[in-house]
């Protein structure tokens, strides 16, 4: 997320098509140090495209289910409800309540 970051502040400050080097000097700029392979992975997907049209595509990406298009964040969402549900059964066995 931190190239894409990168990659949009570039494009809304007036640079149509970012380089690495200018990507590289946002990240620096906010001592975030830059993987070039994932960088440039960024770069060539979104280099030559309208911004606009990739945030709306995004948009409407984002109205499918999430468990569809992120299948781990179901189970995580799993997982937090389990310990949830166990933190408030963790306090039923202390053997007192609040207004006891």
């Amino acid at each position: 997320m931190r190239y894409v970051a990168a990659y949009l502040l570039a494009v809304l400050g007036g640079n149509e098509a970012p380089t690495s080097k200018d990507l590289k000097k946002i990240l620096d700029s906010v001592g975030i140090e830059t993987d070039d392979e994932r960088l440039n992975k960024v770069i060539s997907e979104l280099n030559g495209k309208n911004i606009e049209d990739v945030i709306a595509q995004g948009k409407t990406a984002a109205n499918s289910p999430i468990i569809h298009r992120f299948p781990h964040a179901a189970e995580a969402e799993e997982k937090k409800e389990e310990k949830k549900e166990e933190s408030e059964e963790s306090d039923d066995d202390m053997g007192f309540g609040l207004f006891d």
